[in-house]
């Protein structure tokens, strides 16, 4: 059996990090085990969905590193949804419902005083066909409810059933079907929502893992037995517990909090989002991570706690300079070149200068120091700038090599008595404009001594 996860995100709006993990838990699992990952739309809402959103989504997961196999739109397979609802009603599951939003509701309201869970009573199994022909003289048309396999011989006495199945994550799971309601799989309009569409599919597409949110957890009971109404061997299932902000508060692509495109924007490295998805709320510890590859192998399902894990934006950024600090040149060189950073100076610099980047354009601003000098003029105490000039005095002489720093510090330490930071400091200063930055060792063979000398104050 080939392995085949998908991801199956409705395109309503941007993805978040929450929809990430779902993402990335799919694509690990696809590649420990040689599997396909495809990229399905859930797109049957066409009010809401916009072809914009599927087009960020898909860039969104390149930029973090999944590439699908194929990727499929739930709107343009109608024919096979119609096919599958002609079934139910022939095996007599799927039922005309003709009660309105505010009647339901009153319903769940008379069933809570009564003591009952505010379930589907059934009561559209009861109507007659003079009911049923008024309903429709009224202009009222069917919504369209399956009806869950929770009785022995008549549906208006549900029973407990349960069922089972082993999770991914969780373990042994159990969905107690009398629980729920028969759940609504064709709209008034004709439209179908998500469990109908998604358990066809995943019939169809023979995926045979389906990896989601802990939220899901009941809707799984209800797919099952779907699965079976359709004559289908159910998907093993696995349910991730969902990230929150770092206050507690709930991910939603309405309010953009955590989307990818926010992420990419600020400057993070896609690693760095990914270490952190993934790892984030299991027992392996969060480091960054630079490939998938390996991230793949710190990757196990049933690591996963069962409760939601919060995602703190300032953790990711201790793992970009993490990543940033020891990539190398050959990863960044493309990068660097359209930032402006080339030649044959590029890969010294980079690598003098990437143990200080919280962000790899960061490497902008040492690169105009370098070719510039500092940004800001300076200004030095009288005793200081004296020191600096007698210091530039005693510059080597070409040709300058990574021992030049060394050379020339001893040289100024023997002149002046100075040592420590009085010596370093106003040196740093007036080479780099900064308190604090990569070593000057490092920089110093970049500057050039005529650089150099141009810094005297």
């Amino acid at each position: 059996m080939t392995v085949t996860v998908r991801f199956a995100p409705s395109p309503t709006g941007r993805i978040h990090i929450g929809n990430a993990r779902t993402a990335l838990f799919n694509w690990l699992f696809a590649l420990n085990n040689k599997g396909r990952f495809i990229q399905r739309f859930d797109d049957t809402d066409i009010a809401r969905s916009k072809q914009e959103f599927a087009d960020s989504i898909l860039y969104d997961l390149h930029w973090l590193g999944i590439f699908p196999d194929v990727t499929e739109y739930q709107s343009r397979r109608f024919e096979v949804y119609d096919a599958a609802v002609e079934r139910l009603k022939s095996a007599g599951v799927l039922y005309a419902c003709y009660e309105t939003p505010e009647e339901l509701d009153l319903r769940r309201k008379v069933r809570r005083t009564r003591g009952l869970p505010p379930v589907y009573g059934r009561e559209a199994l009861t109507l007659s066909p003079e009911q049923v022909a008024e309903y429709q003289s009224d202009g009222r048309r069917p919504h369209w409810r399956f009806l869950l396999p929770n009785f022995t011989a008549d549906p208006l006495q549900p029973e407990r059933t349960e069922v089972h199945w082993t999770d991914l994550v969780r373990g042994e799971e159990t969905v107690d079907l009398a629980s729920l309601s028969d759940p609504v799989l064709v709209r008034e309009d004709g439209t179908y929502l998500y469990t109908l569409p998604s358990v066809v599919d995943d019939i169809d597409m023979g995926v045979s893992h389906v990896i989601r949110g802990d939220d899901h957890v009941t809707n799984t009971g209800v797919q099952i037995a779907l699965f079976k109404a359709l004559s289908a061997e159910p998907p093993v299932f696995g349910h991730h517990n969902l990230l929150t902000t770092a206050s507690g508060e709930g991910l939603s692509k309405r309010t953009g909090a955590l989307s990818i495109e926010s992420l990419r924007e600020t400057g993070i490295e896609p690693m760095a989002v990914a270490s952190l998805a993934v790892l984030v709320g299991t027992s392996e510890n969060v480091a960054a991570v630079p490939n998938m590859v390996e991230l793949a192998s710190h990757f196990d399902p049933a690591a996963t706690s069962k409760s939601a894990s919060k995602f703190d934006p300032d953790e990711l950024f201790v793992l970009n300079r993490a990543l940033l600090h020891h990539m190398p040149f050959s990863e960044a060189r493309d990068r660097l070149m359209v930032l402006g950073v080339s030649g044959d100076q590029a890969e010294p610099f980079w690598l003098a200068v990437r143990g200080n980047l919280d962000k790899l354009a960061d490497a902008v601003g040492w690169w105009r120091i370098l070719r510039d000098g500092p940004q800001e003029p300076q200004d030095f105490s009288t005793d200081d700038r004296a020191f600096l000039r007698e210091a530039v005095d005693l510059l080597p002489e070409d040709p300058w090599n990574g021992a030049v720093w060394k050379e020339w510090t001893g040289k100024i330490k023997e002149a002046s008595g100075r040592k420590g930071k009085a010596l370093f400091m106003p040196l740093r200063l007036a080479l780099t404009g900064l308190p604090s930055g990569p070593e000057l060792a490092d920089l110093l063979p970049l500057m050039g001594r005529e650089g150099t000398l141009a810094r005297r104050p």
